[in-house]
Formats: C-alpha cells, structure tokens, sequence
C-alpha cells in the first residue's frame, strides 16, 4: 500500500495536462497511468523531469481522440499529444506491451499490444521505475516493491521471475544502455546498487558494446554531473564497464600503482577521490587523467597524450568543445608529481593550456592533490598575466608601424619572442616597453 506521504506527493506534482490526457483515455473507457521516473522523483520530493502516459489504448485510438498528436515510435505504441505551445506541452503516450527478442541490444524486434499493466511495468529496468500512478483515481501501482526499494535506498532489478539475478541478466541484455543506467542511478539517487542486481551487469556486456557511442557519452555526461560520479563509477568499475568503454583508461591504471602503494584499489580509490573533487566542468578530464604517466619529469604539456584522450573522446563521439578541454587536462595530468615551480614556468604551463582552459585545468591539479602547483596558476590567471600573443600591449599593426615592417612571417616570430620574455616577466607587458624590446632584437629573426 502506498504511504500517504508518497500519495500527497504525487497528487501535487502530476501536472494539470498530464492529468487532461489520462482524463480523455478513461473517459473513453481505457486505463491510463502515469509511469517512470517522474513517479519515483514525486515519491522522493525531486523535481521530475518529462511524464509519461501508459494506457490501454492502442496508439490508432489515442491518434482518434486528441485533436494533436505527432507519431512519435507507432511501431513500439508512442504517440505524442501535443496538449498546448511549446515542447512542454508535449505528453508521450504509450500503449500497455509485451516485447519480443532485442536483435540490437537497444530496442524489441516487435511489440504486442494489449497485455496487462503489470506485464508491462515488469519489461522496464529497476523496481524503483517500474511504479505507475493513476491521478483519476488517486492510487499507486507498486506490483514489484519499487517504494520499499525507494525506502531502502537500494536499486534493483525488476522482472516476472522475482530472482533479480535472473531479472537483471534478462533486462540488461535486452537493452545495454540498462547497464549504464543502472550504475548512472546509482550517483543520480545517490541509492546502493544491489549486489544481485550489479552481478547481472556482468554476462550483460556483451549487449552494451553493441549500444551507440553517442548514447554511452550521454550516460557518463550525466554520471559526471551528479554530486559524486564515484558512486556510479565504482560498480562501474568492478563489473567491467569501464574497462568495455574505455580500456586504455583500466590499462593506465597500472602505470599509477607504485604511487599507491602497488595497490590497484588504493590507485582506484585514489581515481574515485579525485573524480569527485574536481568541479564538473574538469570531471571528463579528470576521468581520463589516469592516461597520463604519474611523472614525465617536464613541466609542459604532453602533446602525445593530448592526442591519445583525443582518440579515446573521438571514438565515444565526445563534441569536439568536450573532447578539446578534457584532452588538454590529460596532457597536463603528468605534470602533478614535479614540485618546486616558479612564476614563469607555470605561466609557460598555462600558455600551453591556453586561457580558455586554464580555470578547468587549476581545478583538476587541486582535485589530484597538486595544490601549490594549483594555487600559483589561479593567482597568475586571476591577476590576467599575459598568457598569450593576443593578450599583449602591442598587436602586430603597433610592431609593422613603428618598426617599418611589412606583414609576414618575420611579424609573427617578433610577437613570439616578445611573449617569450613577457612569460617569464610580466612586467615588460607595457606598449613602450614591449617595442622599445622589439627594437633591440637583431633582424632578421632565428626561425
């Protein structure tokens, strides 16, 4: 029975189209529910995202009775019902159904319509979703103890069979985007992954690696976003996802265990901590920095492993503004054991990562424990030392006027030699300054 707590809840937060539209189904003589996750969200007094509609109804009579509807997936039983202006109008029906095979590892091969409410809630992923609520009638659907798991904290399989080993293995292989789900709702609800439920990732991956890459880059998006991504990471972790998605990370994994003690936990734990502590905007860098060797012994950017996370981000259909932030972290990750750094060699550091990503990668380097190292960038960032040539006092036109220079590559090398010495002294970053040092250097300049 649900708690009246739960009841008053949902009663508040089912909007007032979502009620209209279950409203018109019943009236026509057919069931019709809420579902999903914005059922959970009520429950927990979270801010649901999109409702959902489930009915009885086949999707041509749902087509009949709105006056608009937009044909979302007729072959799975979607139907949209535009019920006003704008996407949040827009209230997804879907027909009550059973599932055939899943060729794809993403969706059923066919779908029958017509089966009952408990069938259909019993094909969904975790118990905590698979609740239904019928605003008309004031009652909470729960066949399969998703408020008990809600009240428990704990995320487990559902399925007819009431094994949740033998349910997990069931519904993660149909759809492998259900296996980073599953550990993305770990962190997301910030709830423990049942042991059961977590062992059936295992003979499931196979279903994963056959998901779109896009798809699996969305998971970790949302992974890294929650307050503490090593939740999902984690059992992400020990049942091998990782290592599926990103096998070059788990390999450099090894690279770090002398530092940890030459223990591979500790090195993960160590991973975990500093995934957690790095502010959202550095957490895809952070993710990856393990790429990097614990000491190159140089205090500049390591081009070859910018390349590398590139590859890997590329592979996984990253965007290229994610792919370019995060690969720059991982190139300066190698960095983080040399100590004893003076003003001029971090402001040479933070010209090799460029402006743009300065304040991301001051973050990953406190986030890994290189605090002074962390410190003395956010000073120079923030007190706006000159990084690079666009931020001089003298542009190329000031050097062409007062040195009677034509355009060309001779321009471009004397505003490189005048960043060279304003790095080192920012001071010298003054227009006079800065062309009484240009007229000085013997031209023609070195290459």
């Amino acid at each position: 029975m649900a708690s009246e707590q739960a009841l008053a809840r949902l009663r508040v937060a089912v909007p007032a189209n979502v009620r209209e539209v279950c409203q018109t189904l019943a009236t026509a003589g057919h069931q019709a529910v809420t579902v999903g996750g914005a059922v959970r969200d009520a429950i927990l007094d979270l801010e649901p995202g999109d409702w959902d509609v489930a009915t009885s109804a086949p999707p041509e009579e749902v087509i009949k009775l709105f006056r608009h509807t937009v044909p979302t997936g007729l072959k799975h039983g979607t139907v949209t019902v535009v019920t006003g202006r704008g996407e949040a109008s827009h209230v997804e029906v879907t027909t009550f159904r059973g599932e055939g095979a899943y060729t794809d590892a993403r969706r059923p091969d066919n779908v029958t319509f017509g089966v009952p409410l408990i069938e259909d809630l019993a094909r969904r992923d975790l118990r905590v979703n698979a609740m239904a609520y019928d605003p008309l009638h004031d009652q909470l659907i729960d066949p399969y103890g998703g408020q008990r798991d809600i009240e428990q904290q704990l995320l487990r399989a559902v399925g007819p069979t009431g094994n949740v080993y033998e349910d997990a293995v069931a519904r993660f292989t149909e759809d492998g985007l259900r296996v980073m789900r599953a550990v993305r709702f770990a962190a997301q609800l910030e709830f423990a992954l049942d042991a059961e439920t977590e062992r059936g990732i295992v003979p499931a991956l196979p279903s994963l690696a056959k998901v779109s890459k896009e798809r699996v880059a969305d998971e970790l998006r949302k992974i890294l976003a929650t307050r503490q991504p090593s939740r999902a990471l984690l059992p992400a972790i020990r049942t091998g996802i990782i290592e599926l998605i990103m096998p070059e990370l788990v390999a450099g994994f090894a690279a770090w265990e002398p530092w940890h003690g030459g223990s591979r936990a500790t090195t993960i734990q160590a991973w975990l901590a500093s995934i957690d502590a790095a502010p959202p905007a550095a957490r895809l860098g952070a993710m990856l920095a393990e790429l990097a060797p614990p000491d190159t012994g140089t205090r500049k950017l390591d081009r070859a492993l910018t390349k590398r996370s590139e590859a890997v981000l590329r592979r996984l259909k990253f965007s290229n503004d994610e792919l370019a932030r995060a690969a720059v972290l991982v190139g300066s990750a190698g960095i983080l054991a040399t100590s004893g750094w003076s003003e001029p060699q971090v402001r040479r550091l933070l010209a090799d990562v460029t402006r743009p990503y300065a304040g991301a990668a001051v973050d990953l380097w406190r986030a890994k424990g290189a605090g002074l190292l962390a410190t003395l960038a956010e000073t120079i960032t923030k007190r706006g030392d000159a990084l690079n040539i666009g931020e001089l006092a003298v542009t190329g036109a000031d050097l062409m006027r007062e040195l009677a220079l034509a355009p060309g590559p001779l321009l471009g090398r004397l505003l490189a030699m005048l960043l060279d010495r304003v790095l080192d002294d920012p001071a010298l970053n003054a227009r006079e300054q800065l062309i009484q040092l240009a007229r000085a250097f013997e031209l023609p300049l070195p290459r």
